[in-house]
């Protein structure tokens, strides 16, 4: 067994969170520290630690993260304005929680996503 993450401490509610969503599959919460008006994490049940981490097995669970996003930006009031979706994988890419986790960001204009990494050599 992977080793358990807060994320997974939430999902069995031993943390407490504002679980918005929860399904076999699938938990989703509002982030503690929102970076809009709209800040979800959709999280996999199962502890899978990154994207490179996915098997065939996970497919399923990695589509209803997609369809749970639209179902809880539907409900939210952001589906016809726009949201973001974001899935960090690994240290370079921003992961900082090793389990699996889509955010779901809305309910402001959020612009056009910039070059982070340039190199001017």
């Amino acid at each position: 067994m992977k080793k358990e993450t807060i994320f997974s401490k939430i999902i069995k509610r031993k943390i407490i969170s504002d679980i918005i969503y929860q399904d076999k599959l699938v938990t989703a919460f509002l982030d503690s520290n929102p970076q809009a008006p709209c800040h979800v994490l959709i999280v996999t049940n199962k502890i899978i630690p990154t994207i490179n981490d996915i098997t065939a097995d996970d497919e399923l669970t990695l589509g209803r993260l997609f369809t749970v996003a639209a179902k809880i930006a539907k409900q939210k009031g952001i589906s016809k304005n726009g949201y973001r979706l974001i899935i960090n994988c690994n240290k370079d890419g921003g992961q900082e929680i090793f389990h699996i986790h889509m955010h779901l960001i809305g309910g402001c204009s959020l612009g056009p996503i910039v070059s982070i990494c340039r190199n001017d050599n």
